[in-house]
């Protein structure tokens, strides 16, 4: 009776061992290399899968997932001479696991190799302020020099980044003399271009009040002299108005008498002004012409009177 329980439990143990050895369960992104009699026989995708046991066996198990890869920090000297720390991170994704498993002994380790020889050749043809304005073509660089190496490794190398470029103490201080430099230069540039606008506006300012000024003066004297034309020509129809009122009043009946008249009236206070206003008194040479406007004017009278 225990023998047969002990046999039992043996082909129980022995029947469960064959079912762990014959059923593999792959997570899914994950591939395993399944060698038989030691040679590359299949590669197991996600789920379930059958293989023979104590003659298939999985010698390699893959994540295909993207795995990011630091690269160590190393010295880079660049096309000037001048030595550069640079460290940075790799990413790639293995697309075919039957080549990663066989291709290298170590596809991480080659791939860190080449991504910091390739990095050194990159650096080494830049000048040491292209690096820190070319970081997009170093990155792409390296890139493609790993990508057309690895496919041979099964893996795609998706994108380099640099994480640090560290020059020495000695240039970091050059360089930051030169920014706070260059800042400086750029703060009096600004400073000189702000007064000189500012004269540029002063000077604009003044021109167009002098502009406007001229202007206001111009057409102040234009109005000046329509006033005096209009003044003129006012005066002067009042003038020929006068002159026409005058001469129809001298064609009128006994207007020549009364023209006489107002003459010989005139005549009369301009001498009586001009004895009043100086010492000597101017006596016409013809004072025929004064007595005859005086009689004139006394007859013109009379015959007022009379009417």
């Amino acid at each position: 009776m225990e023998t047969s329980t002990l046999v039992v439990v043996i082909l129980f143990v022995m029947a469960l061992v064959f079912i762990v050895k014959t059923v593999k369960v792959v997570p899914q992104q994950d591939a395993w290399v399944v060698e038989r009699l030691g040679r590359y026989h299949a590669t197991l995708g996600p789920g379930l899968n059958i293989v023979v046991p104590f003659v298939d066996r999985v010698a390699y198990k893959h994540v295909l997932k993207e795995i990011p890869l630091d690269v160590p920090p190393q010295v880079c000297i660049t096309r000037d001479n001048t030595q550069l720390q640079v460290d940075g991170i790799l990413y790639f994704q293995i697309t075919d696991a039957m080549r990663a498993s066989y291709g290298s002994s170590n596809y991480i380790a080659a791939i860190t190799q080449l991504a910091q020889t390739t990095l050194r050749s990159v650096i080494g043809k830049m000048e040491l302020d292209k690096t820190f304005e070319e970081r997009d073509h170093i990155n792409t660089t390296i890139v493609n020099a790993i990508d057309e190496s690895a496919a041979n490794w099964g893996v795609k190398v998706l994108r380099y980044e640099i994480k640090d470029l560290t020059p020495p103490k000695e240039i970091l201080h050059a360089m930051q003399a030169q920014i706070t430099a260059e800042r400086e230069k750029r703060a009096l540039i600004a400073a000189s271009e702000g007064r000189k606008q500012e004269q540029i506006n002063i000077a604009s300012g003044e021109r167009e009040a002098a502009i406007a000024r001229s202007e206001g003066e111009m057409q102040a004297s234009v109005n000046r002299a329509q006033g005096q034309a209009a003044a003129i020509l006012a005066i002067a129809e009042a003038s020929a108005e006068a002159i026409r009122k005058t001469a129809s009043a001298i064609r009128e009946p006994g207007g020549e008498n009364a023209v006489n008249l107002k003459v010989a009236e005139q005549y009369v206070a301009a001498f009586a002004n001009l004895a009043k206003t100086n010492n000597s008194i101017i006596v016409p040479a013809n004072m025929s012409d004064m007595s005859g406007l005086i009689a004139s004017a006394l007859q013109v009278v009379k015959s007022q009177k009379s009417v």
